[in-house]
């Protein structure tokens, strides 16, 4: 065997783990087994189209990338144009920009009595109405629908502002699914329900598949981490593979983030198995390269003045405590997590106050709240913010490993 080149090494790890860009390939992919078959029973029925919504950071695009490899390993012929929407997007710019590269070629017989055709191709949006309506999009569909599995992808829905657009292609969708059109429009977005997502989502709800992306699996992202040190030829102790599960909170962008550097740590010192040392060097480097907001919003929310104050460990609480499908937890689930950090006991009145101003902008406006008073419940505005709460700890020496473990032990 030759030399292992470890800085070639370190180069590929950038390759494989990626924080900064959604998965694309099908071999780097882990999990969302049912969210993908979901989809597929969706596209593989006539009249049925799919929205998949959830938290930010979860893999819903990187979900979207590899859908072409499912499709191709059912047989299917298949072409999947695909566009990001944005505040500025209305309903006709939006069909424009995802069919922009889509060519049909036409077979036309040559001029004169020669029985030869020409090929002649153009581009379907050259076909179009400079107001485009949805009973053009059904047309235009179901020229390009013929012989093959037409699936169009709209991600960041979320970030779409325009109300009729909205409207519209709730219109659309019925359109497509009352004619039997073959073809399948999938919307993708940050949400907690597809209501807010489809204006009118009543009204077609009979043909929209609707599919919820929950935060991964601890096996989810077990498998995110094994599958990329294979590519890498490289191992990771146990211990080590069950602190970034741990740490990434079902996200697989702390996953990817965390792996890198981890990997990358092992490589500067020449070994290839990442251990409990190396995810601590990650960690750091992590922390460096989080978003700007997220650290100044952190900072906002644990400065002060007074000695003794518990802002930091109430907030380390909130990013442990345990929450619903949601991602809202209240104040009782922030005892258990907070009397672990201190040591002391807490009851809610000590720490009502810091959730309250945890909630407003003069201390980062980190969480959401929402209910009534005694039906108060909280969560992260944002939900890259726990993981960084909890590794934050690390680092300042507010949380060990041990009390990690003991209060994920208590809550499953």
């Amino acid at each position: 065997m030759g030399e292992t080149n470890f800085a070639a090494l370190a180069f590929t790890a950038g390759e494989i783990f990626t924080p900064g860009s959604p998965i694309n390939g099908r071999d780097l992919f882990a999990g969302r087994l049912d969210q993908v078959n979901r989809i597929l029973d969706a596209i593989s029925q006539r009249g049925y189209h799919a929205v998949l919504y959830g938290e930010r950071g979860i893999g819903k695009t990187s979900l979207s990338n590899v859908l072409s490899d499912f499709l191709h390993d059912a047989g299917r012929t298949f072409l999947l144009p695909r566009v990001n929407c944005d505040a500025a997007d209305n309903f006709t710019s939006l069909w424009r920009k995802i069919l922009q590269d889509v060519v049909v070629t036409e077979h036309k017989p040559k001029i004169g009595f020669s029985p030869e055709q020409v090929e002649i191709s153009k581009n379907i949006v050259d076909s179009l109405p400079d107001q485009i309506a949805p009973d053009d999009v059904r047309r235009a569909l179901d020229i390009l629908a013929h012989g093959v599995t037409l699936v169009l992808v709209f991600d960041e829905f979320d970030r779409l502002t325009n109300a009729s657009a909205r409207s519209l292609m709730s219109d659309t969708i019925k359109s497509l699914s009352d004619y039997g059109c073959l073809a399948t429009v999938l919307v993708i977005g940050v949400a907690d329900s597809v209501s807010e997502l489809i204006t009118e989502h009543q009204s077609i709800e009979r043909v929209l598949v609707q599919v919820p992306m929950p935060r991964m699996s601890a096996d989810e992202i077990r498998q995110i981490v094994k599958n990329g040190l294979t590519l890498l030829e490289m191992e990771i102790d146990e211990n080590s593979l069950e602190e970034i599960t741990h740490l990434s909170q079902g996200l697989p962008y702390i996953t990817h983030l965390l792996s890198l550097h981890s990997v990358r740590s092992a490589l500067a010192s020449k070994h290839l198995t990442v251990s409990s040392t190396d995810v601590e060097a990650g960690i750091k480097v992590a922390l460096e390269q989080w978003q700007q907001s997220i650290k100044t919003a952190y900072y906002d929310a644990t400065k002060s003045q007074q000695p003794g104050h518990l802002y930091k460990e109430v907030l380390l609480a909130c990013a442990l405590a345990d929450v619903d499908e949601l991602g809202y937890f209240t104040a009782a689930v922030v005892r258990a997590p907070l009397r672990t950090i201190t040591g002391k006991q807490y009851d809610i009145p000590n720490f009502a106050r810091h959730l309250k101003e945890f909630s407003e902008p003069g201390r980062g406006d980190m969480l959401e709240r929402v209910g009534g008073t005694r039906r108060l419940r909280y969560r992260f505005r944002s939900p890259l913010m726990r993981p960084y709460i909890v590794m934050r700890g690390f680092s300042e020496g507010l949380l060990t490993k041990g009390q990690m473990y003991q209060i994920s032990n208590h809550r499953d």
